[in-house]
Parts: C-alpha cells; sequence; structure tokens
C-alpha cells in the first residue's frame, strides 16, 4: 500500500471512530441540536479530504474557547446539564481537528476527544446502540492508531505491507473485546441503573400524532408502523404473550362533522393526578414513553385512576414534571420533553369504581347541524326500539362490524367524510368506526364519546411494548349507574398493528435484543454475578438416593451440561491466552530481534544510547529531529526492522550487513 492510500486509509478510520463515540451521545436524544449540525458538518467536509482550518489555528481556537465558555456558562445559570455540556463541547473540539492539518498529534487528539465523548454517552445512554457504537469506536480507533505507529515518526515513501499488521491488529481487537467482556462479567460491580441515565435513542421524531383533535379523511398510515412508542411493567404481571388490552389516552366530546376536539378547561399542575375513587385490587404500570411516542398525553390501561410519579428528560437532565388534568379528557405532562417516564395506576375491567350521574347530558349527546338525515333512520333501524345504553350501543357495532369494512387506502378530502363511510364506500379505518358508533348513538339521544389511545401490548422479556401500529380509536358510551362503557366497532383483526410482517419481525427482534442489553448489562450488578456462579456450580438435581432408595446409577451424578460448557469455555480461553503468550515468547528468536540486538551494539560503538525506556524508532526520530550525521542510516535501519518485525517483511543477510555496515564506518 502507498504512502497516499495509508493515510487516507488511516484517517478514514480516525473520521470512524469519532463518528462512533458522537453516535453514542447523539443517539440519547440529549444532546442540542447546533452540536448535532456542527459535527455532521464537520464530518461530511473530513470525508471529502478537505481541511478548511489547516493553518488558521489562532482565530479557530478563538471561537473554540468562546464556544467553551457559552456552553459552561449555560450550565452554571442552569439551562444545560454538566454531562451534555461536556459531550458537546469534546463534539466541536473533535470537529475542529477533523478538519486541521493531519498529522499524529492531531490524530491523536482525535482519538482522545472521541473517547471523552463515549464516555459521555455512557452517562447518557445505556441503549444497546451504545454498545455497537463502543465496539466500532475500539475497531476504528485501534486501526488507525496501529497504521499511525506501523508509518513511524516520519511518513514513508513507497510501497508498504500493512495487510500482516491489520490481521495482527484484529486479533488484537478481538481479545481485548473478548478480555473486557470477561472483565465486565467477573469483576464485582454495581449496577449501571446508579449512574446512567435511562434514556432512549430520540432519532426519528414522534409517529404516533397524539394530538388534541381526530380529523376524519385521508388515510390510517400510522397504523403500518412498527415502531415502539411506550413499554410497560405492570404489576401483577397478567403473563400473557399479548395483551389485548386498551391504553386510554384521551377523550372527546365534541364533534362538527369532520373532527372530534375536546371542550375542557384545565386544572393546576399537581404531582399527583387522581381521576376515579378505586377501593383497592388496582393494577400498576410503570410506563416509559419513547421519542417516537411525540406527544405530552399520559396513557393508562382502561380504566386509569391516578398517575404519578412523572420525570421528563431534557438537555438538563432528568427532571420531575408536574401533571395537569383536563377535565375528564385527558391528563398531560406541563412540560415537553423528548421522553418521560411515570407510574400508573388502574382500575380492573371486574371493578366498579364510584359511579356518578353524568352532569351535562347534552355536551356528549349534541350533534352538528350539518349531520347527515339518513344517519337517525339508519341507528333507529339498527335498534328496532332498544333503549338500554350498553345494548344499544353493542347492536350498532356489531351492525357497522359486519356490514362495514376495514382499510388503510382513503380517497382524497370530501364534503362529508361521515356520510361518504356510512352510505358511499362503506369501508374506513378506526376513526370513522368509532365516530360512526358514537353519532348513531347520540342520534338516539344517548350520551357517547370517542376515546383515542392504544389497543394490545407485545410482551418482550419481562415488559410490554405497544407500537404506533397500535394507535387505536373507539366509543364510550354511559349507563346510568355503571358510569362509561366500552364499544369498539372496529373488526377485532384490525385493531392492533397493520405493519409488515418482515418489518414487524426485524423490530421485534431489536426489541428482543434491547431487552437482553438492559437486563443483561444495563442492570448487571453483583447479585447478578453471584446468581451466574451458582447456576455454574449448582449441583444436579439427583444426588441422592433415587425414589426407592438405591444409590443413582449411570451417569446421574456427573455435573451438570452447563458445568461442561463452562468448563469448556474456560479451557478455549485459557488456550488462546497460552497461544498468545507463546507467541511472544516465541517472538525472542525473531530474525528480526537479532538485528536489532546487532543495531543497539553499533549505535553504541558510534557513541550514541537510548534514554531509558526510549524504542529504536523514537531514537532514530531524536537523531533526525538533531540532525546526527547517522540520523539517514539509523531511520533506514530502524524502518527495515519495523517491516520485518511487524510487516512481515523478510530480512536477508546481505541486507543486514548493508544496513549496520552504514553505521560502522562512523564508528571507527
Amino acid at each position: 500500500m502507498i504512502a497516499s492510500q495509508r493515510t487516507r486509509t488511516r484517517l478514514l478510520l480516525r473520521d470512524g471512530a469519532a463518528l462512533s463515540a458522537f453516535g453514542s451521545v447523539a443517539l440519547s436524544g440529549a444532546v442540542p441540536s447546533w452540536a448535532l449540525l456542527a459535527f455532521a458538518i464537520a464530518f461530511a467536509i473530513s470525508l471529502t479530504n478537505r481541511r478548511p482550518l489547516a493553518g488558521r489555528t489562532g482565530w479557530s481556537v478563538a471561537v473554540l474557547l468562546l464556544a467553551a465558555l457559552l456552553i459552561f456558562g449555560s450550565v452554571f445559570r442552569g439551562g444545560l446539564d454538566l454531562v451534555i455540556a461536556a459531550v458537546s463541547f469534546a463534539a466541536l473540539v473533535t470537529a475542529h481537528r477533523l478538519l486541521s492539518e493531519p498529522s499524529p498529534s492531531t490524530d491523536h487528539q482525535v482519538h482522545l476527544t472521541s473517547l471523552l465523548t463515549l464516555a459521555g454517552g455512557a452517562a447518557l445512554t445505556g441503549e444497546l446502540w451504545f454498545g455497537l457504537c463502543l465496539a466500532l469506536f475500539a475497531i476504528t480507533s485501534t486501526l488507525s492508531i496501529g497504521l499511525l505507529v506501523l508509518e513511524g515518526p516520519r511518513p514513508i515513501e513507497g510501497d508498504l505491507p500493512v495487510q500482516p499488521a491489520l490481521q495482527r491488529l484484529g486479533l488484537g481487537v478481538f481479545l481485548a473485546l473478548l478480555g473486557g467482556i470477561l472483565f465486565f462479567v467477573l469483576f464485582p460491580r454495581l449496577s449501571w441503573n446508579l449512574a446512567a441515565r435511562r434514556a432512549s435513542p430520540g432519532l426519528g421524531g414522534g409517529t404516533t400524532g397524539m394530538s388534541d383533535r381526530v380529523r376524519l379523511g385521508g388515510g390510517g398510515d400510522i397504523k403500518t408502523s412498527p415502531r415502539i412508542v411506550l413499554r410497560a411493567k405492570l404489576i401483577p404481571d397478567p403473563g400473557v404473550e399479548q395483551l389485548d388490552q386498551y391504553w386510554v389516552g384521551r377523550t372527546f366530546d365534541r364533534f362538527d362533522g369532520r373532527e372530534w376536539s375536546g371542550s375542557g378547561a384545565e386544572a393546576r399542575p399537581r404531582w399527583q393526578v387522581f381521576l376515579d375513587e378505586a377501593s383497592g385490587g388496582t393494577v400498576q404500570q410503570n410506563i416509559e414513553l419513547l421519542p417516537a411516542y411525540g406527544a405530552r398525553t399520559l396513557v393508562g390501561l382502561q380504566t386509569p385512576v391516578m398517575f404519578s410519579n412523572a420525570t421528563m428528560l431534557v438537555t438538563s437532565g432528568s427532571q420531575r414534571t408536574p401533571l395537569v388534568k383536563l377535565e375528564d379528557e385527558e391528563v398531560h405532562f406541563a412540560d415537553a420533553a423528548n421522553a418521560y417516564t411515570y407510574t400508573a395506576f388502574s382500575r380492573p375491567a371486574d371493578m366498579r369504581g364510584v359511579v356518578t350521574e353524568l352532569a351535562d347530558i347534552p355536551r356528549f349527546t349534541r350533534l352538528p347541524a350539518t349531520i347527515d338525515p339518513r344517519v337517525e333512520p339508519l341507528a333507529r333501524q339498527v335498534l328496532a326500539g332498544e333503549r338500554n345504553p350498553q345494548a344499544a350501543g353493542s347492536r350498532l357495532a356489531e351492525h357497522l362490524k359486519r356490514n362495514y369494512g376495514y382499510t388503510l387506502e382513503l380517497p382524497g378530502d370530501v364534503a362529508d367524510p361521515l356520510a361518504d363511510f356510512l352510505f358511499v364506500r362503506k369501508e374506513g379505518h378506526c376513526e370513522h368506526f368509532a365516530t360512526a358508533l358514537a353519532v348513531l348513538l347520540r342520534s338516539q339521544g344517548f350520551a357517547a364519546r370517542v376515546v383515542a389511545g392504544f389497543f394490545g401490548g407485545e410482551r418482550i422479556g419481562g415488559l410490554y411494548v405497544v407500537r404506533a401500529g397500535d394507535a387505536h380509536a373507539w366509543t364510550q358510551v354511559f349507563v346510568p349507574g355503571l358510569g362509561w362503557a366500552t364499544l369498539d366497532a372496529t373488526p377485532d383483526t384490525a385493531r392492533s398493528a397493520q405493519s409488515q410482517a418482515v418489518l414487524q419481525w426485524f423490530v421485534t427482534r431489536y426489541e428482543q435484543l434491547e431487552d437482553w442489553w438492559r437486563s443483561r448489562v444495563v442492570d448487571y450488578s453483583f447479585q447478578d454475578q453471584i446468581d451466574l456462579a451458582r447456576s455454574l456450580v449448582r449441583p444436579p438435581r439427583s444426588t441422592g438416593p433415587d425414589a426407592d432408595g438405591s444409590e443413582p446409577r449411570g451417569f446421574s451424578n456427573w455435573p451438570p451440561r452447563r458445568a461442561w460448557f463452562s468448563a469448556a469455555a474456560v479451557g478455549l480461553l485459557v488456550f488462546l491466552m497460552m497461544r498468545v503468550l507463546s507467541r511472544r515468547t516465541s517472538g525472542k528468536h525473531h530474525p528480526a530481534v537479532g538485528f536489532l540486538e546487532q543495531l543497539e551494539r553499533a549505535l553504541r560503538r558510534a557513541g550514541i544510547a537510548r534514554l531509558e525506556g526510549e524504542a529504536i524508532e523514537e531514537l532514530a526520530a531524536r537523531l533526525q529531529s538533531s540532525q546526527h550525521p547517522l540520523a539517514p542510516a539509523v531511520a533506514r535501519a530502524t524502518r527495515a526492522y519495523l517491516f520485518a518485525r511487524f510487516g512481515g517483511q523478510p530480512m536477508p543477510a546481505e541486507e543486514r550487513s548493508r544496513l549496520i555496515g552504514a553505521i560502522r564506518p562512523a564508528s571507527r
């Protein structure tokens, strides 16, 4: 590989290491947008091999100092978290070095600031993506530094065999990663939760669109999204794979013929919000709303009775946030943030809450004057005189399920989307079914409203995850003496996510890996280490007499299978370590080592001695900087030694004699 190719490869590896380190903090979603933009621009310019800051050190460093004053001044004012400020400034320094003149010192500075950025990423997020960024940084930075060392203090012109060195570096990286994993597993430690901030990747923006209104018309593209919007731990754990329950977000009472909205007034912010008086038997939900959610509305299993312990993730760190109740329509966070965590308590479906009479019945029976005149006769025909609210709602819901189809492909805007659904197309998605049922009920004098939230819940590990495609709308009817009863006219098979099977499979596999990462890495603690040791040495189930009193026979008293696998893994590790040590020991007999000894003797005779701890290549660089007469000869001999020792290049006896002979005349 010629010099220009080596330099280009080294710089690409260096830039890749910087990108991996910055990606570990960018995925937290907490890094300011200006830091993201600055690094992205610098990285893109560096890839084109342009260095606009070369030779402009003075004013560029002044700009960095000004940025440092602004960033850390914001920390003192409480506007920015110290960790986020540190990684943002480290990203600016890295960007500055990427655009400066390439040199060994510049490369070392890039790796150092990237390492600091990576440390900040460890504090900001413990997600699976951070582990991948860490591994990529270890690989790319090691290869880049290896090429820099192989190049030496001065660029080497001509062809240089770097493949053998890269192979050894790759083996070294693999063994280092393996050793790091073993150190992590075996070394006594505390849970990473004590230091890390549980934040999820904040890229991609919100998808659910949990807004303050539901508008008819258009398509239902949200149903095809497999993105995870929330994780929830349920206590008690239902222990089922598919939850198939409603997650209530907000309710709507006002319909203008095209969209639903609310009319309630906000209460003052509180740390806890009570929605109903429940007498025990509640279901607790520890919920984490991910950035893919993209809204401030709290959701809880039907029927939520209380929300509390809300925290938000912002640029100044994790903070508590109060909750705001919007009458009986919704509860939302008082402050906007990238992600939230909170606790919800819900009343089980088989429990009745404290039921009160509906104070404002006209509010839930009002219909717009523009409603199609065919709606009321249709409802009267289907009900056939039924006046019980819940029975009437069930009859209308069954009629819609039997006679109307579910589709996500709808035409453009129409003048009356409800009439188009009921009497023309007879196809729609959940908003159309929920609206039709509520309007049909209201046309007969029943109090009804539309609810927006999610339906479903897939078990992954010990948590239940809800996808953006699980977004759903349904109907509630008020039953005197019992309260609001849930009705759903949407066909059963269309309530959950409608995403492509392949895409949903990949997202599910990733979430399973993420759950494994959280339980095995992020939450890994000293107690887990004890449990692991016990599982490896635990005796077999049957070590005493059999049921008939006789001693066990055959292989029943042998160690368990996992003990054999553990012993084999330890043996393989010991074998690999012995191979590495034997190679290092055998390196003393490498032909290049004898040449180095000859070179050192020739240098001593010439009156040149190495300083304490000084490597031969450092000695050559020192002689070159001082313009010593033997500097060119020592540099050629040093380069030949490095090529032979680490590059696998042969060194014939004639070449060895010629290189040493270039130094001997000066010694005489």
